[in-house]
């Protein structure tokens, strides 16, 4: 197996363009059918390798195609700042950087097998190579978004007992502030121009670095990665993920979901501390041979990505949070009558989004625009894609399309059993007789979260959803957001997405409320255009929760509603409905 992986998935994922194709090299004649395979591996019907690692097993091979001319032009990885300077490396230079970064934790850094580093570093060529630097060294990484407090990194320090960590110079003070109680740390890693006391330069320490490096014998269940869970109620629990679960998971998502080819230029926008970073800047599109796009982007801004997207040959493009498709869609209104021929976008093909589920409004206007779909896609930190608007399938506005192989994904009731098509229950993944092997290994030192977290055969997400007679996925809200008044069970997505098509609203975010008659009302916080902040507040909430009444069921329109500045969001990006429902049940 090992034999086969090594040899032939780059070679195969390059020339997949149906389910199941030829390929004729060496003399023999191979017919792969991808999804087969992978759902074959999970099922047990073919054993899943006894070890695989990706640096090895696919990055290593596509450097070698490439080397022999069997692989188009592109880079493996093409990087660009905001002020124009550019990055872009074969995957025969980045292998050999990789090499080097290896010998840097091994050698500099004193890191062994097994050893656990915290990386907080923004958009930079660095991340990248540290992640496959830990797969060659067999390091576990814990990535963080940089919008990490001194607080949040001393607590994944102590809970992780990691013995390093690399940060820039802007969140290197608030690591020595917190130095006193993280008792497990060894070594210090920055990336930057500068030196700093204490502290090992990676510059510096990667130009005298060796290229001759060994990649360690991982098996396919050994740990790899480990994320800390956004701690939307509660501290953030770590989730562990082995070689082969990202490793080889992502390959169905990557070609079907992301429709990727080696010929493909993928740019993913997410923060290097989400999820997200690891599926669409690194093991998807790697995977399937293409070439990951980054733009450093240090703020977002609706011009940069239209700027980027016209100017660069994106074919690929993949946004997280819904936010980022609206406000491009503000934009595209904005400079529709003067500027529009400066913002096509020639090169793009296919998009996709995941994260929080996008209203249909947003859909249409943005196929309107630009004339590309969004592909909706939807998993967790603890999953690969678990559910995706695939190639060739209708899109269905609003739903996150149907289940991904290898993944049997039901809607079950509080007792995990499968409720009928179109009841609502808790969306679940099936993990007996056999557990997925793309999922999860477990919520690391919380044996009781790990417990918890099956109910009967099936692994609940903790979301709420349904199955339509097509067999798509609806999502509802997440269990514990579900607004329960007077008897009538009340997603926020809905009302969520009701409100964001008047013209007034660029954000909102629907809680419960109590209610000495209903027991709990649907209250919505809004953040309003610019262009109507000096509106007469009772009108305006009049005239919103009118229009919910129309778009959706009226029992569901805000009883109550709040204008804000800006909602309250996790670190990734996530807007957090508990803290706004804990303020107004707080009141009570």
């Amino acid at each position: 197996m090992r034999t086969f992986l090594k040899s032939w998935i780059p070679q195969c994922l390059w020339i997949l363009r149906s389910p199941s194709r030829t390929f004729h090299g060496n003399n023999r004649l191979l017919t792969f059918q991808i999804t087969s395979h992978y759902e074959s591996i999970n099922q047990g019907k073919k054993e899943l390798p006894e070890y695989f690692n990706f640096a090895s097993d696919v990055l290593d091979e596509w450097a070698r195609l490439e080397k022999e001319g069997r692989k188009p032009a592109n880079p493996a990885f093409w990087w660009v700042s905001d002020k124009g300077e550019e990055v872009k490396w074969s995957f025969e230079e980045f292998g050999s950087l990789s090499k080097k970064t290896a010998n840097v934790l091994s050698e500099a850094c004193g890191l062994r097998r097994g050893d656990r580093i915290v990386a907080i570093l923004p958009r930079v060529p660095e991340w990248w190579l540290l992640n496959v630097a830990c797969m060659r060294a067999g390091i576990v990484l814990i990535p963080g978004t940089s919008q990490l407090t001194a607080k949040d990194i001393l607590y994944r320090l102590q809970a992780s007992k990691a013995k390093c960590i690399v940060t820039n110079d802007t969140l290197a003070p608030a690591v020595e502030s917190v130095l006193s109680g993280s008792e497990f740390l060894k070594s210090k890693l920055i990336v930057g121009q500068g030196s700093r006391d204490g502290w090992l330069n990676f510059k510096e320490l990667l130009a005298v670095a060796s290229a001759d490096h060994q990649c360690v014998k991982t098996r396919s269940q050994d740990p790899m990665l480990i994320y800390f869970t956004s701690g939307t109620t509660g501290f953030p629990k770590m989730v562990l993920q082995s070689h082969s679960s990202y490793g080889i998971g992502f390959a169905v998502s990557g070609r079907y979901w992301m429709q990727l080819t080696p010929s493909d230029i993928m740019w993913n926008t997410s923060d290097t501390g989400w999820v997200k970073a690891a599926w669409s800047s690194l093991f998807a599109p790697w995977i399937c041979g293409s070439c990951v796009f980054v733009h450093n982007m240090p703020q977002f801004k609706p011009q940069v990505i239209a700027e980027t997207l016209s100017k660069y040959p994106i074919t690929t493009f993949c946004c997280l949070v819904k936010s980022i498709y609206c406000s491009l869609q503000e934009l595209r209104k904005l400079f529709h009558l003067l500027f529009l021929s400066s913002y096509k976008f020639p090169s793009l093909k296919h998009c996709v989004t995941g994260g929080e589920a996008l209203n249909p409004e947003v859909l249409a206007k943005w196929k309107i625009q630009t004339g590309v779909d969004i592909h909706e896609g939807y998993g967790q930190t603890e999953t690969v894609t678990i559910c995706a608007n695939m190639k060739g399938m209708k899109i269905k506005p609003g739903s996150l399309g149907k289940p991904v192989p290898p993944y049997d994904v039901q809607i079950v009731d509080e007792h995990g059993a499968v409720v009928p098509q179109g009841e609502e229950g808790t969306i679940a993944v099936r993990v007996k007789p056999t557990r997925p092997f793309c999922l999860f290994s477990e919520y690391l030192d919380n044996p009781e979260k790990t417990a918890a977290s099956v109910q009967g055969d099936f692994y609940l997400t903790g979301d709420r959803g349904f199955m339509d007679k097509e067999g798509y996925i609806w999502f509802v809200g997440r269990a514990d957001d579900i607004i329960n008044s007077a008897g009538y069970r009340i997603g926020p997505f809905e009302v969520e997405s009701a409100l964001i098509e008047h013209p007034a609203v660029v954000e909102a975010a629907v809680v419960s409320s109590p209610d000495p008659v209903r027991g709990e009302v649907v209250k919505a916080f809004i953040v309003l255009a610019p262009a109507f902040v000096s509106h007469d507040p009772e009108k305006l909430i009049h005239e919103l929760q009118q229009h919910v009444k129309k778009v959706t069921a009226p029992y569901k329109y805000p009883r109550k509603v709040e204008f804000v500045q800006e909602l309250p969001k996790t670190a990734t990006g996530k807007i957090q409905r508990k803290v706004l429902k804990n303020k107004e049940w707080a009141k009570v």
